[in-house]
């Protein structure tokens, strides 16, 4: 356990102010249960997600920057942020600023016409949902504070592609040891719900794109990468896929009713973020972790597992 993360700047970002409000309550609720603090950024903005880095990667470098300045200016040194896109956006534009001299002269003028301070690189720490928990509490505290066991329930863990892409901005993985994830094989989400009870099922695709940056502009093929995760998801035998991004969620949750309709081709495998599953094994209710703002309905197999 580290007391360092025990209470963070918090960063939700667009999609869990929006679409993944369920993320955000069940993070919040986990949080509490588990007796960690989060303090959400004061006048925080959009990270500069895919739209922004698409039209010029340096406003997107400057947009992440700022918030990084107002969790230094509040006074932390850490900053969460349980989206993968946020974290990703957050620690590239660490990366930038640390070695790029254009990114800092660009945050440095932006900054001026915005009459705000730069930031500079080496302030603030930016960590996922997944290192907050894992770190904050770690798996074997977190195994004495289950109160209702995940057992029984086979779980594909899914980290997405931003979570490991591109591995240079992650300094932090790949350290070796149970103490560092993998870029190439993420595990802490696998060592989270594994401590609350649940069956980790064998998944090869859990750091395989789901399409979302395509969903818009071509559907079809983003259909046929979600269906290659749900399909997989279900040959080996689970029964939750356990997601830790917005995006991905909401694609696959998506994907799974397009590809019923418009391909014939139906899956049954649910989808939950994996702060709603920690919630369940820690005592909420499945509706005080937001399961009821699911597209994907997986209350009647909650409840066939103890869990509703």
């Amino acid at each position: 356990m580290s007391n360092k993360y025990r209470k963070v700047a918090y960063y939700p970002g667009c999609a869990l102010e929006g679409g993944a409000s369920s993320y955000n309550r069940s993070t919040k609720e986990v949080g509490k249960k588990l007796g960690l603090e989060l303090v959400e950024l004061e006048n925080w903005n959009c990270c500069g997600a895919m739209e922004v880095k698409n039209a010029d990667p340096k406003l997107q470098t400057f947009l992440s920057a700022r918030n990084l300045k107002i969790a230094e200016d509040m006074g932390f040194d850490t900053v969460m942020s349980p989206c993968n896109g946020c974290y990703h956006n957050l620690k590239k534009a660490e990366y930038d600023l640390a070695h790029d001299e254009a990114s800092r002269e660009t945050v440095k003028k932006l900054a001026h016409r915005a009459k705000t301070e730069p930031y500079q690189a080496g302030k603030v720490e930016t960590i996922h949902a997944l290192d907050w928990i894992r770190d904050a509490i770690g798996t074997d505290e977190l195994r004495k504070q289950v109160r209702n066991s995940l057992k029984g329930l086979k779980v594909a863990n899914y980290y997405g592609c931003m979570y490991t892409r591109p591995r240079h901005i992650f300094p932090e993985k790949d350290q070796g040891g149970a103490n560092s994830d993998s870029t190439y094989r993420p595990h802490f989400m696998d060592d989270l719900l594994a401590a609350a009870g649940a069956e980790n099922v064998e998944y090869p695709l859990k750091t395989a794109c789901c399409g979302g940056a395509h969903t818009l502009s071509d559907s079809d093929t983003s259909t046929r990468l979600v269906l290659n995760l749900l399909t997989t998801a279900e040959a080996c035998g689970a029964e939750v896929i356990a997601t830790e991004c917005p995006t991905c969620h909401q694609g696959l949750e998506m994907h799974q009713a397009r590809a019923e309709k418009v391909f014939g081709k139906k899956t049954k495998v649910k989808m939950l973020y994996f702060t709603q599953l920690l919630g369940m094994a820690l005592g909420l209710s499945a509706r005080q972790v937001g399961v009821h703002e699911n597209l994907s309905d997986s209350r009647s197999l909650l409840k066939e597992k103890g869990l509703g």
